[in-house]
């Protein structure tokens, strides 16, 4: 057969040439290996591009391209031998990722505004929807356990989650490896509590420790507050938020003379308590069944002929505020459950958890406007969340409050109670509430949410009446100039006095007035003047807002409730 001696032919190892430099002549001897390598690329073909017309003859200045072509259809069918169904699922899944990616990326733009747009949307995904919220009709208590160091509170706080099935047996079996290891096998109960290491090397609480339980009655909040004098500050934080205090006392020689003398914490936790509005204590006589001690009733009696009095000093009623019961945290004895080691105690009920039931309902202030102290502030999968005890009024979701000192408006987007969405909280519960139009940063330390159109008063200066207790003695004399540090809910700020107004008698009348100064166990009433403006409220307006308490250099001197304030300061 005769050929064009310019047309093109397939020779192996050469590619695409004409058939002149093939073999020249009119015939070509390699022919038959072309029709070779057509007929191995004809099955091929489908796999290639969709389109079926690149076999057909072409121009010749695209024959070239028509060469890689070819050579991509050798190649293919070598793809599928080597990539069976079962890799194709991880590729998906990569893919899958990739898709998923850009959307968190959007959360790294530089501009805040954007970020916080983006928080918001994500925030509404979070937010439960009516049917999921909850609201329990059992009352609501906080219990703060206080006392003098060592004196067994937090064990007895872990003994009480134990007894009510708020802690499993596995758990324990671990706190009492740890506690036999550090060679303090009585502290595993404490370990509930005491969770950071610090805490339970020494044995000695630093942090307000924090859990729930509930019976059928009423609902709880355990406050396990730092019986150290150097810890003070947070006992008040956690007092702060407390109903009912639980003075604990430890029975045992010697120990209980130790926290009642001048620099125990006894007396002191006890007049912290009541000036921050804590109106019904339990006196937990613990250690009981210590070999000192074994349950006698002269010991019992000996530490409630001493610490009545005291605390009928403080404003309690004896007969109907404070109550006394001998127990031992270690043993469990008289704290869920009653005992039979005191026959001789007659009372009924004879338990602490028994007790606690028992007290009547507190009373509480739902209609009046909101007011919650702020605790903390952070963040809370991209939303601002505070932490606060609902002192009066509702605390609904999707009502617009206001953040003072700042006048900042927000939206309560979210409110929970223990971690349960609620559609509302009322005094007496501690809250979670989650705010829309505020970052965290912009809650400062004592911030109160208010009502929006009842706002809390915000003022640098006050009327107040003071009782002292004990005077340093470095400054014996409470006069114009003093200054120390107040405790007034969350809030904490230096204040000045600016001046005597009177000096009162143990009924409250003027005994004189314009007094030159105050010394140690008198009461007065005195102007103070605060470094920053300071959320509160007259006493008989919100009793939690309008007591506190001053101290100078750790250790508490005074305490006192708001008479009077000037016109709110413009912050």
């Amino acid at each position: 057969m005769s050929l064009n001696p310019d047309a093109m032919v397939f020779v192996p190892g050469k590619g695409m040439v004409k058939v002149s430099e093939a073999g020249g002549g009119d015939s070509v001897p390699s022919m038959p290996k072309m029709s070779d390598a057509s007929t191995k690329a004809a099955p091929a073909a489908p796999a290639v591009a969709e389109e079926p017309k690149q076999a057909e003859p072409v121009k010749e200045e695209k024959k070239p391209e028509a060469v890689v072509e070819e050579k991509k259809v050798e190649e293919a069918p070598a793809a599928p031998a080597v990539e069976p169904k079962v890799d194709d699922e991880p590729t998906k899944k990569e893919e899958v990722k990739k898709e998923e990616k850009p959307a968190p990326a959007k959360k790294s733009n530089d501009d805040d505004d954007n970020d916080d747009d983006d928080d918001d949307d994500d925030d509404d995904e979070d937010i439960p929807d009516d049917e999921e919220l909850k609201d329990d009709p059992r009352e609501h208590l906080n219990i703060v356990f206080i006392g003098h160091v060592d004196a067994g509170k937090s064990t007895i706080s872990g003994q009480v989650l134990l007894q009510t099935g708020q802690v499993d047996e596995r758990t324990i079996e671990k706190y009492t490896r740890e506690a036999e290891e550090k060679k303090h096998a009585s502290w595993f109960l404490a370990y509930i509590m005491d969770t950071n290491e610090e805490e339970r090397a020494k044995g000695k609480t630093v942090e307000v420790g924090r859990a729930h339980f509930d019976t059928e009655h009423k609902r709880y909040t355990v406050l396990d507050a730092p019986g150290h004098k150097n810890y003070v500050p947070n006992m008040i934080a956690g007092a702060a938020q407390a109903d009912v205090g639980v003075l604990v006392i430890s029975a045992r020689k010697g120990e209980f003379e130790t926290g009642f003398e001048k620099d125990g914490q006894t007396k002191e936790h006890a007049m912290l308590i009541k000036t921050l509005g804590v109106s019904k204590v339990v006196v937990l006589v613990n250690k009981m069944d210590e070999s000192t001690v074994q349950w006698k009733q002269a010991r019992f009696d000996n530490i409630v002929t001493k610490l009545t009095p005291f605390l009928k000093s403080l404003g309690y009623n004896a007969g109907k505020d404070v109550w006394f019961i001998p127990a031992s945290g270690l043993t469990g004895a008289n704290i869920c459950k009653e005992t039979n080691d005191a026959p001789w105690f007659t009372e009924s009920p004879k338990s602490l958890l028994g007790r606690l039931d028992a007290l009547p309902a507190f009373p509480r202030k739902t209609d009046a406007p909101v007011r919650v102290p702020i605790l903390s502030a952070f963040k809370d999968r991209g939303t601002t969340a505070v932490l606060g005890k609902v002192e009066q009024g509702t605390l609904e979701r999707d009502t617009s409050l206001m953040i003072m000192p700042g006048s900042i408006p927000v939206e309560v987007t979210a409110v929970y109670c223990d971690e349960v969405p609620w559609r509302a909280a009322v005094p007496g519960e501690n809250v979670k509430a989650l705010l829309k139009g505020i970052t965290e940063d912009q809650i400062a330390q004592g911030a109160v949410l208010t009502d929006a159109e009842s706002v809390v008063p915000c003022v640098y200066k006050f009327v107040a009446q003071v009782q002292i207790l004990e005077l340093l003695e470095s400054k014996p004399i409470l006069t114009r100039g003093y200054s120390c540090m107040i405790h007034i809910h969350t809030a904490v700020e230096e204040v000045t006095v600016t001046r005597l107004l009177a000096e009162l008698d143990r009924k409250g009348k003027p005994s004189r007035k314009n007094p030159p100064f105050l010394k140690s166990k008198s009461i007065g009433r005195v102007i103070f003047k605060a470094s920053q403006s300071i959320c509160l409220e007259k006493f008989v307006d919100c009793n939690q807002l309008g007591r506190f308490t001053l101290r100078d250099e750790g250790r508490t001197i005074a305490m006192g409730k708001i008479v009077a304030i000037e016109k709110p300061s413009e912050v």
